[in-house]
């Protein structure tokens, strides 16, 4: 339908609608609690790094952590965990890689024989492939199913929303002057699917200084406090920019993070 907002639940020709898609269901291998996905409205803001974190915190937490790695064309997650071997399938499921934290891993890399092979594929294919990670991946038993979604609203974003049983959205942003019209896009987005925004986290917000230990915002002030009463959502977490950080990500030692800026949204997903 040309007219189509893609609001399935609450439309008056649902039930009669080719374009009506139905949502996923968990396999029998597989009981999810709750499937939470990370967006951000572009690339470069950090968005796998903070999926990274918050699966590591809320594993420490004592959670059954997993990651679906839906950044098929750039993904990340494995190289943040140090993940070395690859899914495999058995009795038409897939069985997914786990980290040392025991927190469960598929990703496109987990599939691929060199990691640095690329994916050349068009969108639908990739959507596709999307759906079949939480589809036959054989989770186990989860607490929380977190999605690191590619940037932006495009085909992939659409098909994670209309398919998949998303329950909660956290938006990743960062302190510069398209701050507005980015989140302005992914939220409005989430309300025309119906997701539940959580809220944002900025990531990137200031950098300490080593010596007095005052916060400079490298990136200029942030906006993001008098936008979120415009817009009305939540701010989870403003986090500072570390090398350190980024050193743990690229050396797969993600789970050695100590970012205790990161606690108030991570007790905001557990309801605390």
């Amino acid at each position: 339908m040309a007219d189509c907002n893609h609001d399935c639940e609450n439309c008056s020709q649902k039930g009669n609608c080719s374009d009506e898609i139905v949502k996923s269901k968990q396999n029998d291998a597989s009981n999810i609690k709750r499937v939470i996905g990370v967006l951000s409205g572009k690339g470069g803001v950090g968005k796998s790094f903070i999926t990274s974190s918050i699966a590591t915190y809320l594993s420490r937490s004592g959670l059954k952590v997993g990651i679906l790695d839906a950044d098929i064309t750039g993904p990340s997650i494995p190289k943040a965990f140090g993940i070395k071997e690859k899914a495999y399938g058995e009795n038409n499921y897939i069985f997914p890689a786990e980290t040392v934290g025991g927190i469960k891993v598929i990703s496109a890399n987990l599939l691929l024989e060199n990691d640095t092979d690329p994916i050349i594929w068009r969108g639908p294919l990739v959507a596709g492939l999307v759906k079949q990670f939480f589809e036959d991946v054989a989770w186990g038993e989860l607490d929380v199913l977190l999605i690191d979604m590619p940037p932006g609203t495009g085909d992939v974003a659409l098909t994670i929303f209309q398919s998949l049983p998303v329950d909660d959205l956290i938006i990743v942003t960062s302190p510069q002057d398209l701050v507005s019209l980015i989140v302005s896009k992914a939220i409005k987005m989430a309300e025309l699917m119906n997701i539940h925004v959580l809220g944002v986290i900025e990531n990137m917000s200031y950098l300490v200084c080593p010596k007095c230990e005052e916060k400079i915002p490298l990136f200029g002030e942030s906006h993001l406090d008098e936008f979120a009463k415009q817009m009305k959502f939540d701010i989870l977490a403003k986090l500072p920019l570390n090398s350190e950080n980024t050193k743990l990500m690229d050396n797969g030692e993600i789970e050695k993070l100590v970012l205790p800026e990161l606690q108030p949204a991570i007790d905001r997903i557990k309801g605390e």
